[in-house]
């Protein structure tokens, strides 16, 4: 009884045995699945960071950046000092659909600058990888016209706003024509013309669909792909520009092989006659 006495008393008075301890269970260790999408999140809202500072970036830049409007007296200029005729001659149909396909495959329907490749450059550039696509002919016009041939991280911010100016102020043919005007195409070739002339003899409203695509293929590196200098070079890089017009739907699978099988004709004679 007393020891009954004393176990009521001591509940009575507040204070109650505690109960079995429990276990503590471990920390189950981040799924594989759950630590993708938290990643997937971060690197979404680093993306978008990155796309709104360049947008900003562009936008200031727009508003600093010269006028497009300055581009034909550019390229008159460079022409003059170069020696060269000025307007250039009109740019054959072959000509266009090579650059197009290889350079700048939505250039009739981009704004100048590629949103998709840009987009591809950026997630490569926090990624780590390297990715030297995504500079359109509106940016590679701008690049030669008004940044002096350089690239760094100003000069294609630069570039980018000038390449939307440019498509705004003139129309695809004459995009494609001051291009074609100011690019360097190896050999010691400014524009088209003279270097239709200087490696074929002959002027480019005569030029085959095999030299027209050597001459698109040669201004993404007009020393290393000179086709008189390096001709295993310029053969590696001419299959690549006939293969990308057959890919964008310009020639067929049997204009391809045609093409690809069709002599280069090289001019011993330099210039047209």
């Amino acid at each position: 009884m007393g020891a009954l006495g004393t176990s009521r008393s001591a509940s009575s008075g507040g204070y109650q045995s505690e109960g079995p301890t429990r276990p503590i269970r471990p920390t189950r260790p981040m799924r594989p699945r759950r630590r993708s999408r938290i990643a997937l999140r971060i690197a979404a809202k680093i993306l978008l960071a990155v796309v709104l500072v360049v947008a900003a970036a562009i936008g200031l830049l727009f508003a600093l950046t010269p006028s497009a409007g300055q581009a034909s007296a550019l390229v008159q200029a460079q022409a003059r000092d170069r020696h060269i005729g000025y307007p250039g001659p009109t740019v054959p149909r072959s000509f266009a659909q090579a650059l197009i396909a290889t350079e700048d495959h939505r250039f009739n329907t981009d704004p100048g600058v590629d949103p998709v490749a840009l987009g591809r450059v950026a997630i490569n550039w926090i990624l780590g990888r390297q990715d030297q696509g995504g500079s359109t002919i509106d940016q590679q016009l701008a690049k030669n016209l008004y940044t002096g041939g350089h690239s760094g991280f100003a000069e294609d911010l630069k570039q980018l706003a000038l390449a939307v100016k440019l498509n705004q102020a003139y129309s695809r043919a004459q995009i494609l024509r001051m291009y074609a005007e100011v690019a360097y195409y190896g050999h010691g070739y400014y524009g088209l013309d003279a270097a239709s002339c200087g490696y074929f003899g002959r002027p480019p409203d005569r030029l085959t669909v095999v030299q027209a695509a050597m001459l698109a293929g040669v201004v993404n590196a007009p020393t290393y792909d000179d086709p008189l200098v390096y001709p295993g070079q310029a053969r590696t890089r001419l299959v690549h520009v006939i293969g990308r017009m057959a890919a964008v739907g310009y020639l067929t699978r049997a204009q391809q092989t045609a093409a690809l099988n069709a002599p280069l004709g090289l001019s011993a004679v330099r210039g047209c006659p």
